[in-house]
């Protein structure tokens, strides 16, 4: 089997941190990398170092048949179609598909938590996409991704501003990962795969409430901010009234749903085990991004 290692998306945020990765603290040769994007030429700094850019859009079937091809372990990370049309499912589909025909040796695939069982509204495109990895028969890496503390951008900046935090997420606790911590993890399982295939839940080492998340984002950016407990249709209600599109409205929601049903609270040692360092703490997230999150 080759030794390659392509990484799909890989001008997106998570693409780039994992190559990055694997370049640095993996220590893989650049000839062994290949970094799929739907732009080349955002990635020449890449080339220029070696690694293999080659172009792949899902909804482009000649892409994908030439991109794959020759490839010892594709990564395909979710996309970010959520358009209601079940575009990102077939997107998924499309890619798994044409990197088992390809005849790649390994497929990994990016997830989120309890795929089977979450109530976050794109779960059944996980679990379905899931499944369409086994069913290839191929050795696989599954990566179960907590929500990033980097996702508390959309909510903190408006809550310092305003002082009130609106959630529906109650006594619901999530444990909040850096990015970069997800993709060194990556990055260490592709560079050093099990003989078999796994699945890791990736995750920080502590799982907060809102409430919690509150009282330390005040402590962090010196400004207080009280949580608003809602149920999901003030929420919805609420948004709705601020002018969220409605279309992505029910999506939102499911975020609020999820953490109080405990999908999102579930607290690994992965990311330690395959990177060899604790996970960033999510007070350490706070103060390095203290400027951006005080609204």
């Amino acid at each position: 089997m080759s030794d390659t290692i392509l990484v799909t998306g890989a001008s997106g945020h998570l693409g780039r941190l994992v190559i990055d990765h694997l370049l640095g603290d993996r220590g893989v040769a650049p000839q062994r990398i290949i970094a799929g994007t739907r732009d080349p030429q955002k990635l020449s700094d890449l080339a220029a170092r070696g690694v293999t850019v080659r172009r792949i859009d899902f909804d482009d079937a000649a892409s994908l048949e030439s991109g794959f091809a020759g490839v010892g372990t594709v990564l395909v990370i979710s996309t970010d179609a959520l358009d209601g049309a079940g575009t990102r499912l077939r997107q998924h589909k499309a890619a798994i598909a044409a990197a088992a025909k390809a005849g790649v040796g390994r497929i990994a695939y990016t997830s989120l938590p309890k795929a089977e069982s979450s109530h976050v509204g794109f779960a059944p495109d996980h679990r379905q996409s899931e499944e369409a990895v086994k069913a290839t028969g191929l050795p696989y890496l599954i990566f179960r991704n907590n929500w990033y503390q980097e996702n508390l951008h959309m909510s903190l900046p408006q809550a310092a501003g305003t002082g009130q935090w609106y959630t529906s997420a109650g006594d619901g606790r999530t444990a909040f990962v850096a990015r970069d911590d997800i993709a060194a993890a990556i990055a260490a399982a592709l560079a050093n795969p099990p003989e078999d295939s796994a699945t890791y839940t990736l995750t920080g080492d502590e799982a907060f409430t809102n409430a919690e998340i509150a009282a330390l984002a005040s402590d962090v950016l010196g400004k207080p901010i009280a949580v608003v407990n809602l149920t999901d249709a003030q929420l919805a209600e609420g948004m709705k009234a601020a002018g969220v599109p409605e279309p992505v409205i029910p999506t939102l929601v499911s975020f609020d749903t999820a953490t109080r049903e405990g999908d999102l609270g579930e607290r690994t040692d992965d990311v330690a085990r395959l990177t060899g360092r604790k996970p960033r703490p999510l007070r350490d997230f706070l103060v390095a991004n203290k400027a951006a999150l005080a609204g």
